[in-house]
């Protein structure tokens, strides 16, 4: 009987455990990090873009 009670009290902390476990590997799921190299082309491609753009006609953009 004693140990019922143990594994009942026991139960709510590994359920707030797992849920919390859950939650990050959602969140890491739905919000992956970006590589840095990714993140670097992408600012390159956008000064490329911006540097296009500063140079057309000022009728064209």
């Amino acid at each position: 009987m004693a140990q019922e009670m143990t594994e009942e009290k026991g139960k709510p902390g590994l359920r707030r455990d797992i849920d919390e476990n859950l939650k990050r590997v959602y969140e890491a799921a739905i919000d992956p990090e970006i590589p840095d190299r990714f993140k670097a082309l992408l600012a390159q491609l956008k000064a490329q873009q911006d540097g296009v753009r500063n140079n057309e006609p000022e009728g064209s953009r």
